[in-house]
């Protein structure tokens, strides 16, 4: 997800900041479990894969531009 970026300040944001950690691991949630939707091994209709598929961008989105406010 934040690629070119060092993982250490990622890591260390993690730590600092609760809303960032908590945002990264529904990230990470929404990430596996659609993924296992697309594999099959979650049973969920396409509508409820496209919801989950906006919700993980609208994560990502986030994530990025508090890493940025954080880092510039």
């Amino acid at each position: 997800m934040f690629e070119g970026q060092p993982q250490t300040e990622v890591d260390a944001l993690i730590k600092a900041n609760a809303e960032f950690r908590q945002l990264y691991n529904r990230h990470k949630e929404l990430d596996k479990q659609v993924l296992d939707a697309e594999l099959g091994v979650l049973p969920i209709d396409d509508v409820r894969l496209s919801q989950m598929k906006r919700e993980k961008l609208a994560a990502k989105d986030k994530l990025v531009r508090m890493y940025d406010e954080l880092h510039h």
